[in-house]
């Protein structure tokens, strides 16, 4: 009997696997599909690469401006698709993970359909594997959730978007949150014709209510037509070209078409073919695989990490997870999944990004001062010529401590790390101001807005900053 048996190969999966080995345990890894799960070959390796293509395209077209003269760029999306398979037959290939696994010895089978339990401590694939272990970690990742509509057959998912062969002259996206937004985003670069919707009030609903605001104008500025609070849907209808969306508001019926729906209305466990009620293994109320602190199920040889457990749902928190699994599952149940400063963003455009507290979740529970350096007024985004966006930093006034950055703009991404690095810390704003980072760069642009917050709060940053006639004044970075 194996001592630990890992089911999916995703970031959790892969990372439990690595972990439950490396501690000793005789450890097998079954891959219903690929090994990398979601995150390599549908998520996000090939969108961040089809995003770039995006970037290439309108990056191209600034040349101009810059005294480089070139005609006007044309995408070739067949040969896109083939660079998106070597970049991801690449990612697997170089996959640090995957050697050390292999030199652990550890029994990988992939391609093996789905799994589902046949006893408490026995798996059976669909390809006819048949594995028994002491314990069992559940890695099994998530799904596109369906909704009860009629029709809803005729709509697609993300991974349908991904997958398609041609770019379509238009697109419904209903859904606004990171998937939706990056795949009307996408598709937009590639010449689609969008129509985002949403039935919040707002799009990117757990981001920052200033970077949702900002995001929205930026999307309707690119030409993707944003329906916020747009009602309900009633049906989805085929039609000669495409896909016709039926929805209501105020007690009015409206109809939309467009040649392909795809719904990003949020993400389910991907638990349907396990048979969990054999092995014992609960859902909670989200329907999501239920565990405690120590990502173990109701069945106490039965642990679960990633997505299927529903907490955060990224690459670097399902790695956690997965060596948190693994760890309990082999030495026993000893080590919590502790929160963690979790920087999240996503590569559309324009790029948006979060670390820490929002400034509405902020006022909740302390007092709080704001600063926001603007793009158009920074050194580094002028010469870019990327001027659009902002960095705003949220910041207790009586600790002094930073709780939150939101950024929108060219390298959202990046600016936000550095953040979460300073907040993981507990540094304070004035620590943060007075790093003189290399100039003119955009990490930088987070200093200059520490320098503003310091200055809200009355402490002194020395030579990062000094007072004219009441007005911070600082260096520009």
């Amino acid at each position: 009997m194996t001592d630990v048996l890992v089911v999916g190969a995703g970031p959790a999966g892969v990372m439990a696997t690595l972990r439950a080995a490396d501690l000793g345990a005789k450890t097998a890894l079954v891959a219903g599909s690929e090994f990398g799960g979601m995150a390599a070959n549908d998520g996000p390796v090939p969108v961040r690469t089809l995003a770039h293509a995006g970037r290439l395209l309108r990056d191209a077209r600034q040349l101009g401006q810059y005294g480089v003269t070139v005609g006007e760029p044309v995408l070739d999306y067949s040969r896109l698709l083939a660079r998106v398979r070597e970049v991801v037959r690449d990612v697997r290939a170089h996959s640090s993970l995957r050697l050390q696994i292999g030199a652990l010895g550890v029994a990988v089978h992939e391609q093996t359909g789905m799994a589902r339990f046949v006893d408490p401590h026995t798996i059976e694939t669909q390809g006819g594997l048949r594995l028994c272990a002491d314990k069992v970690i559940i890695c099994t990742g998530g799904t596109s959730r369906r909704l009860p509509i009629p029709g809803f057959e005729l709509t697609s998912t993300h991974s349908d978007a991904w997958a398609l062969t041609s770019v379509p002259p238009s697109m419904l996206v209903v859904g606004a949150g990171a998937t939706g937004v990056q795949v009307a985003s996408i598709f937009n670069a590639f010449g689609s014709r969008i129509e985002l919707f949403e039935a919040g009030p707002r799009i990117l609903a757990t981001e920052d209510a200033d970077i949702s605001a900002a995001a929205a104008v930026a999307l309707r500025q690119s030409g993707i037509a944003v329906h916020e609070s747009f009602g309900t849907i009633t049906a989805f209808e085929k039609t000669a070209t495409g896909v016709r969306m039926l929805f209501t508001k105020d007690g009015r019926q409206f109809d939309v078409e467009g040649a392909l729906a795809v719904v990003a209305a949020g993400w389910a466990a991907d638990t349907s073919s396990l048979n969990l009620a054999e092995a014992g293994v609960e859902l909670n109320q989200r329907k999501f695989v239920k565990v405690d602190e120590y990502l173990r199920t109701s069945a106490p040889h039965i642990f679960a990490a990633g997505d299927v457990t529903g907490h955060a749902m990224l690459v670097p928190q399902a790695i956690q997870a997965g060596f948190v699994a693994a760890t309990n599952a082999v030495k026993g149940p000893g080590m919590p999944l502790v929160d963690q400063v979790s920087p999240m963003g996503s590569f559309t455009e324009p790029e948006y990004a979060q670390a820490g507290l929002t400034e509405a979740k902020a006022r909740e529970t302390n007092d709080i001062v704001t600063s926001i350096v603007h793009f158009d007024v920074t050194t580094r985004t002028i010469i870019d010529g990327r001027k659009f966006g902002f960095c705003k930093l949220v910041a207790d006034r009586k600790s002094c401590k930073i709780l939150g950055c939101h950024v929108i703009g060219e390298r959202a991404v990046d600016i936000v790390e550095v953040a979460a690095i300073a907040i993981a810390a507990g540094m304070r704003v004035d620590d943060l101001a007075q790093i003189p980072l290399a100039y003119p760069t955009y990490a930088a642009i987070l200093v200059r807005a520490a320098v503003m917050a310091a200055g809200e709060l009355g402490l002194n940053v020395g030579w990062q900053a000094h007072r004219v006639g009441g007005v911070l004044v600082s260096a520009d970075h």
